[in-house]
């Protein structure tokens, strides 16, 4: 499990709020709120993408025709035993140039976004060509 800094293009960065992923611009003091992703490597594409030291897990959830990014409490070992309940948690990494876009593998299709606004949940999109929601993202090891 590595620990990684993520914002998005328009420089974003992620923080929780009442237990929800939130992105948008911190400065000052709460620059120490934001979030570093815990990536944790399945294959040579696919992730896990957790919070908090791999407690909370980003995941992908059909309830009905909705489909959610929802924070998740659960163990990894726990998950590599289920791979059915794993693909919800997992996924798929692509790179395009500097930038890096997630693709859930459970749902084909939907990518993680974040809002044009700031303050606003982050979540799954399935138009990642509309301008109104951003799916690319930088990265870095933290340090």
């Amino acid at each position: 499990m590595q620990a990684f800094r993520i914002w998005d293009i328009n420089q974003k960065t992620f923080y929780l709020r009442n237990n929800q992923l939130i992105a948008g611009y911190l400065q000052g003091p709460n620059t120490k709120l934001e979030e570093k992703i815990d990536m944790v490597p399945i294959d040579l594409h696919s992730v896990l993408l957790g919070l908090h030291g791999g407690k909370l897990f980003l995941s992908c959830v059909k309830s009905g025709n909705d489909i959610k990014l929802q924070l998740e409490e659960i163990s990894i070992t726990d998950l590599s035993r289920n791979k059915e309940q794993e693909k919800r948690f997992t996924f798929i990494r692509s790179e395009k140039g500097p930038t890096t876009s997630f693709e859930s593998a459970a749902c084909p299709g939907w990518f993680l976004c974040t809002a044009l606004e700031a303050d606003q949940p982050v979540g799954l999109t399935n138009t990642p060509e509309e301008s109104i929601k951003i799916t690319k993202f930088y990265f870095q090891e933290d340090q």
